[in-house]
């Protein structure tokens, strides 16, 4: 009975314990973040509209992709609790990225490749399209890589092959599709996920699949050559000129594809953080000029680890090849926007919204 007794004892006193502890470490959250302080303790109208005056959203790209990457780098970078938050959206390719830029609900910015305004202003999709837009920054350059048989050694080899080109509406189709276009190449195009893509290529079905993306792009780099196949060359002819740079790849890029000390010429092209042109004096031009104030203020972190390397390619002052900053843009997309308005040009914007795209 003794014994029975002094067992209850013990465990009346180490449940006591244990509450005392817990009480000890448990932690009133509005004492460690005061956003959730503001939010669930003293919430109200006033809360709600600073929180979303002050947020911008950023239409990215697939899941696993650069884009993604660099929208979370935005955003950890970027955000200062309710002066501003970067609210980074994964994305369906660029051609999505450009119609959810200029339609869809609460999209502010985007990340889309210069070609593509191109492409669909060419094939008649929109009309003006470059004018509906303004860039903040031309980001990093996405290289062409031509995998194919060693008995084609370029491009322009391609002419009646059959060629893969990803999916429908997304990147490396867009770019593909153009630069055939312009170089007058004739293939017979088949669109197909990459990875399958590949492993027709190997089992001799098509002749060719093309990938466009930063090097090294990882499809590309575990690419399992079993000495059959090599990059081809892209030749920088005038036709691409105007809305593409001159690339190199080599065997660091590629030692699957390319012999040491060897390098294969190709094409690249610009992804740009874009934006719907919105009339000065209203509220979403000035949410995005809160975010292009905040991200050049701030760019220097950007490019030291742990952001992504190609942050590193990133030049504030190369304008994007083929996109002109639209009427309204440049005052706004340029670091010397900052010294030329800041943010006492903003302080009394009234919240009406330019005819030619509804507020959203």
């Amino acid at each position: 009975m003794r014994n029975a007794l002094r067992m209850a004892l013990v465990a009346i006193t180490m449940i006591y314990g244990l509450s005392a502890r817990a009480e000890q470490t448990e932690y009133d959250p509005s004492k460690v973040s005061d956003s959730l302080k503001a939010i669930f303790q003293f919430g109200s109208v006033s809360t709600k509209q600073a929180i979303n005056a002050n947020t911008v959203t950023l239409i990215t790209g697939t899941i696993g992709g650069t884009y993604v990457q660099f929208g979370a780098d935005l955003a950890s970078v970027l955000d200062d609790g309710n002066n501003l938050r970067v609210l980074p959206i994964v994305g369906r390719g660029s051609v999505q990225s450009v119609a959810d830029i200029l339609l869809l609900q609460g999209v502010d910015l985007g990340i889309v490749r210069s070609d593509t305004l191109d492409y669909l202003e060419r094939k008649g999709f929109a009309k003006d399209i470059k004018q509906q837009f303004t860039y903040v920054t031309k980001l990093y350059n996405e290289e062409m890589q031509v995998i194919t048989p060693k008995s084609i050694p370029t491009l322009k080899d391609l002419e009646g092959k059959t060629v893969s080109v990803d999916l429908p509406n997304g990147g490396t189709f867009v770019t593909a599709l153009t630069v055939f276009e312009r170089l007058g190449i004739k293939a017979k195009f088949v669109y197909i996920e990459q990875r399958i893509a590949m492993e027709k290529l190997k089992a001799g079905e098509i002749d060719a699949v093309i990938v466009v993306g930063g090097k090294p792009y990882k499809s590309v780099s575990t690419f399992s050559n079993d000495g059959r196949f090599h990059l081809a060359s892209v030749d920088y002819a005038k036709p691409l000129q105007s809305d593409y740079l001159p690339a190199t790849l080599t065997a660091k890029d590629y030692p699957n594809l390319i012999k040491d000390g060897e390098a294969v010429d190709t094409i690249a092209v610009p992804a740009v953080l874009a934006a719907y042109n919105w009339a000065p004096n209203t509220e979403r031009y000035r949410k995005i000029a809160l975010f292009v104030d905040a991200f050049f203020t701030k760019f220097p972190a950007l490019q030291n680890p742990p952001f992504h390397p190609k942050w590193k390619e990133v030049s504030l002052a190369a304008p994007p090849v083929g996109l002109e900053q639209a009427a309204g843009g440049s005052a706004m997309a340029r670091p010397p926007w900052r010294r030329a308005g800041g943010e006492a040009a903003l302080r009394d914007v009234p919240e009406t919204e330019p005819r030619g795209r509804e507020s959203v």
